[in-house]
């Protein structure tokens, strides 16, 4: 049981916002995890034999996934997308110390286990990252022997330690340090300027004052920057196994807005993948890819099962 001082956004701050017309599942029985509730979404059919695990970064929340999920469905899957502890409608411990590479990867793997059946041979599993998503996310697959049988990879990386982080997210990283409270709608419009007020909100709704943003504080100092650091070994595990090991099929697409996970980068991501085929380039996004999540998505959807 954890025992942690622990806040639960309430629920009235998740009222009518746009786009977002998604019920709320949870759970909160994952095995170390015993007492803080994981929110996620869960839509199309329960029993497809095609699931879409889609993962979020910072300071983002399941909201990201609402113009993908919609296309996902329509084509017969069945999409999970989790809020990881500190984000979204999932609890968020007010001690920073809680927030550890490990401990949310421990999470995502104990949900994976807990809501996927892992057993069913016949499934099919296509992982979905961003940020954080892909930070975590990427280290997951090696895991589990043959769940994962597709990947949508948007702008993110691995923290292997043995990398230069680089200017651009050195400067995020002060940015992110300076600023406590950082104001998420300002910063959501900042980086992705099709936003309306109304949707900038909406990424600041799990957030209602300073006590709610231990994880968006947090992540940004946990991003990996040297051999030893936590998430550092795993990480550089992922990336042989990405480059050596995976067989399944691969679909990238870029935000060549951002200055941080931009092209440059991903032309390096796209290096480490086997057999990661030529990128989709969306020249208007950001680093927020989802935004422009309906055209990605059936994008995604056409070359991962044609």
């Amino acid at each position: 049981m954890i025992n942690e001082n622990v806040l639960r956004t309430p629920d009235e701050c998740f009222a009518e916002l746009p786009g977002y017309d998604y019920q709320p599942h949870y759970v909160d029985t994952l095995p170390g995890f015993e007492g803080l509730r994981v929110h996620y979404l869960d839509e199309g059919p329960a029993d497809a034999g095609s699931i879409v695990l889609c993962l979020h970064g910072q300071p983002t929340w399941s909201y990201l996934y609402r113009k993908m999920i919609p296309v996902f469905v329509a084509a017969g899957q069945r999409v999970i997308a989790p809020d990881l502890i500190g984000f979204g409608r999932s609890d968020k411990p007010e001690d920073d110390a809680i927030y550890t590479f490990s401990r949310h990867r421990d999470m995502l793997l104990a949900f994976i286990r807990e809501v996927i059946d892992t057993r069913r041979e016949d499934q099919l599993v296509t992982l979905v990252v961003q940020d954080w998503g892909g930070l975590l996310g990427l280290t997951l697959p090696m895991e589990f022997d043959h769940l994962f049988t597709h990947l949508l990879i948007m702008n993110t990386s691995l923290g292997t330690g043995d990398v230069p982080l680089g200017k651009g997210f050195e400067d995020w990283r002060a940015y992110s340090n300076s600023r406590p409270d950082l104001d998420i709608a300002v910063l959501m419009k900042r980086g992705e300027p099709t936003l309306t007020d109304a949707e900038a909100r909406a990424y600041a709704a799990p957030f209602p004052s300073l006590r709610y943003k231990a994880g968006v504080r947090r992540f940004p100092n946990l991003v990996p920057d040297h051999l030893n650091a936590d998430g550092a070994e795993i990480s550089r595990r992922a990336r042989d196994w990405w480059r050596d090991e995976w067989t399944g099929r691969s679909f990238m697409a870029i935000g060549m807005r951002d200055p941080v996970l931009g092209p440059k980068v991903m032309k390096n991501v796209r290096k480490l993948i086997r057999g990661c085929p030529k990128p989709l380039e969306v020249p208007d996004a950001g680093h927020f890819v989802q935004e422009h999540g309906d055209l990605v998505a059936r994008e995604a959807l056409k070359a991962l099962f044609p």
